[in-house]
């Protein structure tokens, strides 16, 4: 092998500014290193690795992570979750924990989420290059002053070549599983083809497991991260263990997630979902359809982002459960306003005929309907920011599912990306109505396909019909049948799903056309089944007559008409055999 320096792409992740710039600063004097970026939060860090952390890519091939703040244990528990999210959704890109922990209990769990290295602060440069060029290049490096922490000798033969070639195979088979899984999420699937990418994710899982046990040295084996069921908390187990059995489970089991870390997970899933195509795969036109793809992501991480830091707010000072349904409106307007102002651009002008105008200012003033329309038909947006809050169970779909449960999570998943949508929508409606048609906001937005005005006319008409339609027709239909459609992130783009909800109170309070269209609705489940007997007993009649009647006779005819043809054949056959013998 060469021996020549990796170029190392570098992502730091540390709550300390200060510690940051002095790193970056120390680092960057390094010819063949390049700090790709810093960050303080793990939120951010996923955003950017969401952007340029492919394998084809390959514009980051370190993390260089504070693991905790040395003081506080929520933080540390948090560093293990996120080291866990990393290695699901990047197993390719190698972790160094630069930090301040020296716990041993903390620095073997954190090597059992699959960091590869660790480093204590204050470590020289001249020290740390070298072992982020070998965990760079496949291998493993704890310090060597850690009690309880072993670091696998990188001087055994092949040791590597033979794990670059695991890690090789490990980042294949893990790049099909998630293809498999990406396939298993899109609604409708039928059950034939579920069946089939559920065996082969299985054999993927095992072809895992077995390169990861014959191809790692015996000190390298680790087991390679799934999401699993959360154990029961510790409390529960108290009674049926024995206190030298709790104090080791203490180390080794984790615990719930905190309300932030299953925040953390959940983003981390959408964030992961935003690299799909965003292609509208429903037959309902949405606002965003008219954005470019790349405009499209980015007003969609700019609401996920201010979905966070509403969060954030809602934390400190911490509200109280019973303040949600009064401030959720607000709470939906602050995300919108905030989205507006960040995807448009704070004072951003453009110039209509003589006027300049202000963009964010003059649609704010200008997007009444954008509420009644969009924001407050949002559904479910209370049960998810419970969810997130409080840890509360979710009641979807009529079926309860415990808070920090993969499906609990995948329901709360679905809730978010249809908010996200939603949001997006709103953004874009009061474009539409007021600046559809400007050159500039259609350079700067518009996809190639819908840029001219008519278009763009077609288009907007289009979601005018949509308005009107979902006002009389379809919203009435899904509240009578007690569903609501939710848009989601697919593979393939934005599709829609249905879920139960039920929806009482708001059929009581229908009237007018939207109350019509539920008694015809009700009418035709009333006649419908004795309309079909009817039709269904008139249907037999007909073809008892057709078959039984008309067509026997027929056949009897047909068949008399046979007989004579043949009768007259045969009796003309003995009259000429006849009259042969008379001469």
């Amino acid at each position: 092998m060469s021996d020549r320096p990796l170029h190392l792409k570098l992502l730091l992740i540390d709550p300390d500014p200060i510690f940051r710039l002095g790193l970056r600063v120390a680092l960057e004097t390094i010819p063949h290193l390049q700090v790709v970026a810093d960050v303080p939060t793990d939120t951010a860090a996923l955003q950017v690795l969401a952007e340029i952390a492919t394998p084809e890519q390959n514009q980051v091939n370190l993390i260089v992570l504070e693991l905790g703040n040395g003081s506080s244990s929520e933080s540390q528990q948090l560093g293990l979750q996120f080291c866990r999210q990393i290695k699901a959704l990047y197993p390719h890109i190698p972790i160094l924990l630069l930090s301040s922990v020296s716990t041993p209990e903390l620095l073997l769990a954190a090597k059992n989420t699959g960091a590869n290295g660790y480093c204590p602060k204050g470590i020289s440069i001249s020290e740390l290059v070298p072992i982020m060029q070998e965990i760079a290049n496949g291998g493993y490096y704890y310090w060597s002053g850690t009690a309880g922490i072993n670091s696998p000798s990188p001087h055994l033969p092949f040791a590597r070549l033979r794990n670059n070639i695991r890690l090789s195979g490990i980042n294949h088979i893990n790049n099909t599983l998630t293809a498999v899984a990406s396939q298993l999420k899109i609604p409708g699937l039928p059950i034939l083809d579920k069946a089939i990418l559920a065996g082969q994710r299985r054999e993927l899982l095992a072809a895992r497991w077995l390169v990861n046990h014959l191809l790692a040295a015996p000190e390298e084996r680790q087991p390679i991260q799934t999401p699993q069921p959360l154990p029961p908390p510790i409390s529960y187990l108290t009674s049926a263990i024995s206190k030298p059995e709790l104090q080791q489970m203490q180390t080794v089991v984790p615990p719930l997630l905190s309300p932030k870390a299953l925040q953390s997970t959940l983003f981390a899933s959408c964030i992961n979902k935003l690299q799909f195509p965003l292609e509208n795969l429903t037959d309902i036109p949405l606002e965003i359809d008219i954005l470019r793809e790349d405009k499209k992501r980015e007003l969609l991480y700019f609401i996920l982002q201010k979905v966070s830091q509403e969060l954030d707010e809602l934390r400190s000072p911490p509200l109280e459960i019973k303040q949600l349904p009064e401030l959720k409106n607000r709470i939906l307007n602050n995300l919108w306003k905030s989205a507006m102002t960040n995807f448009y651009g704070k004072f951003s002008r453009i110039t209509v005929g003589e006027i300049n105008i202000e963009i964010v200012d003059f649609l704010l003033n200008n997007a009444a309907g954008v509420e009644t329309e969009i924001l407050n038909k949002i559904p479910l947006v209370e049960e998810l920011f419970s969810y997130l809050l409080w840890q509360i169970d979710l009641y979807v779909d009529n079926t309860s599912y415990s808070a920090g449960s993969e499906p609990a999570n995948s329901q709360a998943s679905m809730i978010l990306e249809n908010l996200l949508i939603h949001v997006a929508n709103g953004v874009v409606q009061p474009l539409l109505n007021f600046l559809a048609d400007v050159e500039p906001i259609k350079q700067n937005f518009y996809d190639r396909h819908l840029i001219s005005t008519r278009e763009i006319e077609r288009f907007r008409n289009n979601l005018s019909w949509k308005y009107r339609l979902n006002n009389y027709v379809n919203e009435p239909q899904a509240i009578f049948e007690s569903r609501y459609e939710l848009f989601v992130f697919a593979p393939r783009g934005i599709a829609e799903i249905s879920i139960y909800a039920p929806r009482n109170q708001e059929l009581a309070k229908l009237s007018g056309v939207p109350l019509v269209v539920t008694l015809l609705l009700e009418f035709r489940d009333a006649i419908a089944p004795r309309l079909q007997s009817l039709l269904s007993f008139l249907g037999s009649g007909i073809v008892f007559i057709l078959t039984q009647i008309i067509g026997r006779g027929l056949g009897l005819v047909a068949r008399g008409i046979l007989q004579g043809i043949g009768s007259v054949s045969l009796t003309e056959k003995t009259l000429k055999r006849n009259s042969e013998k008379n001469k």
